[in-house]
C-alpha cells in the first residue's frame, strides 16, 4: 500500500515502515506521533483512489525519528578574466520521519 501526501509545498510517495526526510519542522521532536491529513492518492494492489483534491477520510500516521543535515553543496561563482570568484556552501536541514500506518 502506498500514498501520496502533501507536506507544506512538497508532495511525496510514502509506504508503510518507510523512513522519509522532510523539510525541517521546528515544532517536531524525536518520538512525536504525527499525522498527515492531506492525502492526494491512496493505492493498494490493483486499486487506486485519487482525491479531488484530497481523498476523503484518508490519513497517514508517522513517528518522528530525529533531525539531520544533508550533504554540503558548493556553489561557486566565477567570471573569467575579471578576478571574480565566490565560493559558498549550503547544507539543508531535514526531519526524519518513519511512516507507521496508512489509513484509507
Amino acid at each position: 500500500m502506498y500514498a501520496i501526501i502533501q507536506d507544506r509545498t512538497r508532495q511525496l510517495t510514502v509506504r508503510e515502515d518507510e523512513i522519509v526526510d522532510l523539510d525541517w519542522h521546528s515544532g517536531w521532536k524525536a518520538g512525536d506521533k504525527i499525522s498527515f491529513d492531506q492525502v492526494l492518492v491512496v493505492g493498494k494492489e490493483g486499486t487506486v483512489k485519487v482525491g479531488r483534491p484530497l481523498v476523503a477520510g484518508a490519513k497517514v500516521s508517522a513517528e518522528v525519528i530525529g533531525e539531520k543535515r544533508g550533504e554540503k553543496l558548493v556553489v561557486f561563482r566565477f567570471r573569467r578574466r575579471k578576478n571574480v570568484r565566490r565560493k559558498r556552501g549550503h547544507r539543508q536541514d531535514f526531519t526524519s520521519v518513519k511512516i507507521t500506518k496508512i489509513h484509507a
